[in-house]
Formats: structure tokens, sequence, C-alpha cells
């Protein structure tokens, strides 16, 4: 049980070291929640936008047969 206690001990740096990586764990979390959330509006966006044909593709109604 020392060693734990020692590497929780962080060799008496564990008043710095602990709450820089709380601080790193919830940037890393809003920035996540935040990617999510705006790629979900974008694609809403883009799902909402009319589409467009391409050139290349050849017009359905326009069969000759």
């Amino acid at each position: 049980m020392e060693p734990v206690s020692e590497f929780l001990h962080m060799g008496g740096y564990a008043l710095f070291v602990w709450p820089a990586f709380a601080v790193a764990a919830v940037v890393l979390t809003v920035l996540l929640v935040w990617s999510i959330r705006d790629l979900r509006r974008e694609r809403d966006l883009l799902e909402s936008l009319p589409r467009r044909r391409s050139k290349a593709q050849p017009a359905e109604a326009e069969d000759d047969s």
C-alpha cells in the first residue's frame, strides 16, 4: 500500500500535480462537448439546405426512352 501512497503524494508535489490534471481533464471535457455540439449543429444546417444537382450527374427526367 505504501507505493500507492507515494505515487499519490507525488514526491511532495501532489498539491500542484493533481489540480493540474483536474484542470486539464475539465478543459478536454469541455472541448469534447463543445465539438460534438458544433458538429451536430453543422450537420443539421447542412441537412436543412436544399440539395443541388451536380453537372456530372445526368438528370433522371431527361431520359429519352
